[in-house]
């Protein structure tokens, strides 16, 4: 395995409230486990948050660049930023129905990192028996439980 692979997730109790975000990520070297929490949040914050942080991981620890393969179980995240954030961006940052995109600040971010680092993108089910996508719902659990 020649490439880094990330599974993330992200949750709260309540929409807003205290929330979690996690990350595994996957090198041929290593595996390394990646968390953190916000006392007041909104799921898809820390869906986002839970890929920015990995990606950023990478970028600051001068990890391989070549290849990086993430796992969602958000199709929010997965289709914003495969599908949805470039026509955003030509709009001016609002959506279809003419309001502002929410969340706009993590997708700047979100977006810059994706350019630099061209990762793939792939949605997997959430709650179905993969191994690191549970991981991380743990983890989240764990964050969450800490406010």
């Amino acid at each position: 395995m020649n490439k880094t692979i990330i599974y993330t997730d992200g949750g709260c109790t309540g929409n807003p409230g205290p929330g979690g975000w996690a990350a595994v990520l996957l090198t041929p070297e290593k595996e390394f486990r990646l968390s953190g929490g916000n006392p007041s949040t909104t799921n898809n914050q820390m869906e986002l948050t839970a890929v920015i942080e990995a990606l950023k991981f990478i970028l600051a620890n001068g990890m391989n660049r070549e290849k990086i393969e993430i796992h969602t179980d958000s199709q929010y995240v997965q289709k914003g930023i495969t599908e949805w954030v470039d026509g955003w961006i030509r709009k001016g940052w609002v959506t279809a129905a003419k309001k502002p995109v929410k969340n706009r600040e993590y997708w700047q971010v979100l977006k810059g990192l994706d350019d630099e680092l061209h990762p793939s993108w792939n949605w997997v089910k959430g709650h179905a028996g993969n191994k690191y996508n549970e991981e991380c719902d743990k983890m989240v659990e764990a964050e969450r439980l800490k406010f």
